[in-house]
């Protein structure tokens, strides 16, 4: 369904009783006017999530000004947006979809206008099908939906960014993104069939110290590594990580270069992973968590805390 936004782009006069009077003549209140009540109520989603028709209408009668004018705001926000986008010749643009945690793209495909407002009022990642000729929402049918935290326009506003967190596998062959074919892979062993997804640094080496925590587990023959060793001797694996933190703060103390500092810490990263692989937490639960707490000051942080956790700094 198309949403018209024109009335988010009045300017609202209210009276004493919470009527509205937009700039071209539209009054709202208890008027007869049905489609451009519908047309005011439909910008309000992102501003009033979860809320119905009749309790935004229940708001804006009894004079809540704050939210309606919230509502508007968003509303032109919205309609700005959208008019600055390069659609191509048939309204579409290209939208790709990326784990706001762990930096993998997840999918891409094709939004239209009426695709995009829907992303933004539902937060849920939205596109148009090109064979269907309708819009579609991912996870409408797995229930695998990518809750989209926010949205990025390219600096020639003709390809979109859905940064989000999936609900599960992304791509309907079960994986964990649609990417997992790689080139250099096929290139280099063509014999080798095993499916590869299409990873940053920091979790392909989270992937490898996985794969020779199953080989211990599977008790399978390889070569001995580091990683192994860590993996089988938690002491010396806790040792570790006290010496290379130790390590660390020295380049701070003895000012050493930056190079220095950076070696440090890849050790300390690292031994940390092991650890983290042997009390199966990802990155990805890490990353979640400092995500969670950039939207927080210390001191709100704090006061939510429980007084018997241990105390862990905000951002």
């Amino acid at each position: 369904m198309e949403v018209s936004y024109y009335h988010c782009l009045q300017t609202p006069v209210f009276s004493r009783r919470g009527r509205v009077k937009f700039s071209g003549g539209f009054k709202y209140g208890c008027g007869n006017n049905k489609k451009s009540h519908f047309q005011v109520l439909a910008c309000t989603p992102v501003a009033d999530k979860g809320l119905s028709f009749e309790k935004k209408d229940a708001l804006i009668r009894h004079g809540n000004q704050a939210k309606f004018m919230t509502a508007i705001v968003v509303g032109q926000y919205v309609e700005t947006l959208l008019a600055s986008v390069k659609w191509d010749d048939k309204g579409l643009a290209v939208a790709i979809a990326q784990n706001v945690d762990t930096g993998a793209i997840l999918m891409q495909g094709f939004v239209n206008r009426d695709a995009l407002a829907t992303t933004v009022s539902s937060r849920k990642a939205t596109f148009y099908s090109r064979s269907r000729s309708q819009l579609w929402t991912k996870g409408e049918t797995s229930m695998n939906f990518i809750n989209v935290h926010d949205i990025f326009v390219d600096c020639d506003r003709d390809s979109i960014i859905y940064l989000g967190k999936p609900d599960g596998p992304t791509c309907h062959t079960g994986a964990e993104t649609c990417y997992f074919s790689s080139v250099s892979k096929l290139l280099e062993h063509p014999e080798d069939k095993k499916d590869t997804l299409a990873m940053t640094t920091l979790y392909s080496l989270e992937t490898t110290i996985c794969e020779r925590k199953d080989e211990i587990s599977r008790q399978t023959e390889g070569k001995p590594s580091w990683t192994k060793k860590l993996l089988l001797n938690e002491k010396l694996l806790c040792s570790k990580i006290r010496e290379e933190a130790d390590e660390l703060c020295r380049t701070l103390e003895d000012n050493e270069d930056k190079s220095r500092a950076a070696s440090e810490m890849a050790d300390v990263l690292y031994h940390s992973m092991v650890l983290l692989a042997l009390k199966d937490v990802k990155m990805e639960d890490v990353l979640e968590v400092l995500r969670h707490r950039f939207s927080k000051s210390g001191i709100e942080e704090k006061k939510s805390r429980n007084h018997k956790t241990r105390d862990q700094p905000s951002c």
